[in-house]
């Protein structure tokens, strides 16, 4: 393994000797611009192996992506090489549809510290929830970014992650905005954790977990969503999602196209950069 290799895969070229803000920052955006949010290789009968090795020939030489398993524990190997003072930290997604976290650790993110100051890094969460640059630990300042305005919330210990939303155009489907869940106001919650530093073989049964429970939306979707410069790709089975980030003042421009089999394909490769070697099943 080999942290130009893995520049190269991310395309970044900056000056990197000082281990700064700056420096986590360039890394962390060019990281989510070229690493896809994915879970195909669940699709495609792969089995998704938990070691660092595995993550690196998938990501970097294979130039797939990964979801936060292995997406994150690459940046986490990548920061360390480079003499960041980081951990990884274990989260509970929110579920919307149960109005409540996840009741097991199911995330994995970084906590990164900086001359002193705690920052959190996660290139691993995906479509319009995915941070764009570190978000700082501290509680109940609001911290805007291209996705919204993200704030922490610190109550006894745990950490909660919410993201103001914003309303979504979707120019077909009426001429009026729409916000993506009314009934919850435009506050989403986001995930909750604790600073308990984590490893990776803390992981192990959650990585077993998504690829065999039924029940998991990973199972049920297969999910593949890149950040851009002004927004987010996302393509959940046959469905390509193109949003653009405040399109008009406090809203995003949504469009909504649905797929062929033969388009899935060609849409990995022209528009997420990904040729898998075996068939995906949608």
């Amino acid at each position: 393994m080999n942290i130009e290799e893995y520049f190269g895969r991310i395309s970044f070229n900056k000056p990197h000797k000082d281990a700064d803000l700056q420096t986590l920052t360039a890394i962390l955006e060019h990281h989510i611009q070229t690493i896809p949010f994915e879970n195909l290789s669940m699709h495609c009968g792969e089995a998704v192996e938990l070691d660092l090795q595995s993550a690196y020939d998938k990501i970097v030489r294979k130039k797939r992506g990964g979801w936060c398993l292995e997406t994150n524990h690459l940046l986490f190997w990548a920061l360390q090489e480079l003499g960041y003072d980081v951990c990884i930290l274990g989260a509970n997604s929110y579920e919307p549809a149960e109005n409540g976290y996840a009741a097991e650790m199911n995330h994995l993110l970084l906590k990164v510290v900086i001359k002193g100051d705690c920052y959190i890094v996660d290139a691993g969460f995906g479509g319009s929830y995915q941070m764009w640059q570190p978000l700082m630990l501290i509680s109940g300042k609001d911290q805007p970014q291209g996705p919204g305005i993200f704030r922490f919330m610190e109550d006894s210990g745990t950490w909660y992650l919410e993201k103001v939303k914003r309303k979504h155009y979707i120019p077909e489907h009426s001429n009026k905005a729409s916000s993506d869940t009314p009934d919850m106001g435009n506050i989403r919650k986001i995930h909750r954790f604790t600073l308990e530093p984590r490893h990776i073989d803390d992981f192990r049964e959650l990585n077993v977990y998504l690829q065999v429970s039924p029940d998991n939306i990973l199972q049920k979707k297969s999910i593949c969503s890149l950040q851009t410069t002004s927004g987010v790709l996302a393509l959940v089975g046959w469905t390509l999602t193109e949003m653009k980030y405040n399109y008009m003042e406090g809203m995003d421009l949504v469009n909504i196209t649905t797929l062929t089999d033969e388009e899935v394909e060609k849409t990995l490769k022209d528009k997420f950069s990904i040729v898998l070697e075996n068939k995906l099943v949608p």
